[in-house]
């Protein structure tokens, strides 16, 4: 930056002294506020611009009437004069280099829009609308149209907001510090939507700060470009009342929920290799998941990230929809799109830990602003991240407004919460001597659970119709049980053990599996004591563990005769059904969130036939109350047999008021059974809803001819069936 020039003193009453005009010009100026704008001067007012590159300069009104030439008090484009003005108001100059004209609309003339009400509530914790007052808001103030911006940036000496729109020159935007709050906001008068910008920043320490994306931003620039960008406020034509209607008068406990987890990337990639449009995914991934049977959509974090290969779970920008797939109205139409047809929209969301990447959150202010400054609480060894500081009140809400957000501007259905067990435990993947105890000696995070109680609590009084979700590995106790009852608050749990414990079962050849049997019968032990979804995550598909088709034993039949066996099994247990993309028509390869799903399989009869059981399981699921209504309840499951390790056959029956129950039963060998007995709980006819086995999903085709008869022998009704190899069965009495 130059060197600002001496400039002599200036005489009258609007006068300003040469120390500070050199504190405008190397922009360390404690409150340029005070020298710039329209202030009053004697008995009228004068007027004082930073305008670079000026000669001369007539102050004007926003109507553009002429009310003074400005005397140039530096040559580096200080100007300073009375103005015929008969109150302080915004006013305009006109700006002249040679032939060279240009305006500027002076952002110092203009008041502040934040208010002292928006900081008691911001210092009490309590603004449930930040997202409307910080990061950048195109409004329209004191009769001119320009961009409001506004960040939390209390330990800085001087923050400026920098863009196109000033050559990124920190001394123009120098901004207007809020002591109260810690915020510091201008109003910039005519900058428009679409511009890149940052936050310069200079340290208590008076050390100027690498440029900082904004915490609030609500779009981004495409990686590896780093800016934030200004934004209109999201205008959707919502047609999704009825949609929302369903989810908030509902128990959700009661509902069939099965979830299609996505990786928006690397779902589908155009012929380029480019990514998708949210239109064009529009266009292609409902009519899917409609066909399919799959009443949510799952995306992984599809908040700003800076690395590709962190699937979205490092953010650097938690409001901005990823500039990887267009603008954030795209998202908007995706999510009114798909509530049109009743498909519900859960994000990934992370309020665990943030990247430290030098654009985002570290440091922010040149202090541990956002995270802990003691490596043992704000470091995080497993993914080099820095764990947010859920102790700070600012914190606290930056991240409850975040999940306000969501549900609000774009209407969504549900927040899956990444890694709550990292937040729930100070020693968590940390040796002795590497966290730091609570108050009371334990390893509890007293402060992020009473982060996740708050984010729930608030969430479900402004949102009833969403439902939040834990991804917990912990037996941590009441994760989804209210807050009133000593729970944290949660809709649903991710059942963590179910996916760990059948897939070490079907792991094993079918011949040892009856040495394991327990490692099914367990989580029925444990199946009750929350809200569960049963996940096949992304985490079971990647890092070297392959696919789920490339898990199961045996040759290629027996394979897919094996998992067709055990997705019948899961959506038969009670919890609400969740499936990574890819494995409902048993792809190969192992995930990778650079290149597109092997939609190629489809051709192939066996793969295909995958695909048609999960289509149809979903629609048995959603169309048998016996199998949902009661997903999260005892009374809803009955052992019909437990203990037959020596076959490896497992049997029960799934009930619901008023309703008729559906008996599911599974064969784990390759071992063709015929008359097996199986008690069922009333006679007659019943019908084989389903079987894994049958030729259109590409199984052999044994059964039950579609029926067995279950008879009254001795006081004890049972029925005599075929077990097919690897697979379950599905029955439910015909009256």
């Amino acid at each position: 930056m130059k060197t600002p020039k001496t400039a002599p003193e200036v005489k009258g009453p609007w006068e300003i002294s040469a120390d500070e005009i050199a504190a405008i010009l190397a922009g360390s100026h404690a409150n340029p506020f005070a020298a710039l704008g329209v202030h009053q001067a004697g008995d009228g007012f004068a007027a004082r611009c930073f305008i670079p590159g000026a000669e001369e300069v007539t102050a004007m009104t926003l109507d553009g009437t002429a009310v003074g030439d400005l005397k140039q008090l530096h040559p580096d484009g200080f100007f300073a004069g009375p103005v015929k003005l008969t109150k302080q108001q915004p006013v305009r100059y006109r700006a002249r280099r040679g032939d060279a004209e240009w305006a500027v609309t002076d952002p110092y003339s203009f008041g502040p829009v934040l208010g002292p009400m928006d900081d008691y509530y911001v210092r009490e914790g309590s603004h449930l609308r930040l997202f409307d007052k910080m990061g950048a808001h195109w409004i329209k103030h004191e009769g001119a149209q320009g961009i409001h911006f506004a960040v939390w940036a209390p330990n800085a000496q001087r923050v400026s907001v920098v863009g196109d729109f000033n050559n990124w020159d920190g001394r123009r935007h120098v901004m207007r510090f809020r002591s109260g709050a810690g915020i510091w906001e201008i109003f910039a008068p005519d900058v428009p939507t679409g511009v890149p910008y940052k936050f310069e920043i200079r340290g208590n320490d008076g050390v100027l700060l690498p440029l900082k994306a904004d915490p609030f931003a609500r779009r981004s620039e495409l990686r590896p470009k780093t800016a934030s960008v200004t934004a209109p406020e999201l205008l959707q034509d919502w047609d999704d009342e009825a949609h929302l209607k369903h989810w908030r008068e509902t128990d959700k406990r009661r509902q069939p929920i099965s979830i299609y987890e996505v990786h928006a990337g690397s779902w589908q990639l155009r012929q380029d290799g480019t990514f998708l449009s949210w239109d064009e995914l529009a266009n292609t991934l409902i009519p899917y998941v409609v066909d399919m049977g799959f009443t949510h959509i799952e995306f992984l974090p599809i908040t700003e990230h800076p690395y590709d290969p962190s699937w979205g779970y490092q953010t650097t920008g938690l409001y901005a929809p990823s500039a990887r797939f267009g603008e954030p109205e795209g998202f908007a139409r995706f999510v009114n799109g798909c509530h049109k047809v009743g498909i519900g929209v859960i994000l990934d969301w992370v309020p665990a830990h943030f990247p430290t990447d030098e654009h985002g959150l570290g440091w922010f202010d040149g202090t541990a602003l956002y995270e802990h400054e003691d490596p043992r609480k704000g470091f995080h060894p497993d993914w080099n991240t820095a764990i947010y500081n859920f102790g700070r009140t600012e914190v606290l809400s930056y991240l409850v407004n975040n999940a306000l957000y969501w549900a609000e501007k774009f209407h969504l259905d549900g927040l899956r919460v990444d890694a709550v067990a990292s937040m729930l435990y100070l020693d968590y993947s940390r040796k002795h001597g590497e966290w730091i105890p609570n108050e009371y000696g334990g390893n509890e995070n007293l402060e992020a659970v009473r982060f996740l109680q708050d984010m729930n609590t608030r969430i479900y009084a402004e949102h009833p119709g969403v439902m939040t979700i834990a991804e917990e590995s912990t037996s941590w106790p009441k994760v989804s049980q209210p807050v009133h009852e000593g729970g944290l608050g949660f809709g649903f749990k991710w059942n963590m053990g179910f996916m760990h414990d059948t897939l070490s079962y079907m792991k094993r050849e079918p011949v040892h599996r009856q040495f394991h049997h327990n490692e099914l019968t367990f989580g029925l032990l444990y199946a009750y004591s929350e809200n569960f979804v049963l996940p096949l995550s992304h985490d079971e598909v990647v890092h070297g563990k392959g696919s789920l088709i490339a898990k199961m034993p045996g040759d290629d039949w027996q394979k897919f005769a094996n998992l067709r066996a055990y997705y019948a099994f899961m959506w038969g247990y009670p919890g609400k059904k969740l499936l990574f993309m890819g494995q409902e028509f048993a792809q190969w390869s192992e995930w990778s969130e650079a290149t597109s799903l092997d939609w190629n399989l489809l051709q192939y009869r066996m793969h295909e036939g995958m695909r048609r059981l999960v289509r149809d399981l979903n629609f048995t699921y959603r169309s048998k109350p016996a199998l949902h209504a009661r997903d999260c309840e005892g009374e809803g499951f009955e052992w019909l047999i437990a203990d037959d390790q020596e076959n490896s056959v497992f049997a029960w029956l799934r009930k619901a008021p008023g309703q008729k129950p559906v008996a599911v039963i599974t064969n784990f060998t390759p071992v063709y059974r015929e008359n097996y007995a199986i008690r069922l709980p009333l006679e007659g006819r019943w019908r084989e809803v389903l079987n894994t086995d049958a030729d259109i999903y590409g199984g052999s085709g044994k059964g039950n001819g579609g029926r067995v008869q279950a008879v009254n022998a001795g006081g004890t009704i049972a029925a005599t069936i075929t077990l097919p190899p690897l697979a379950t069965i599905m029955l439910e009495p015909e009256t």
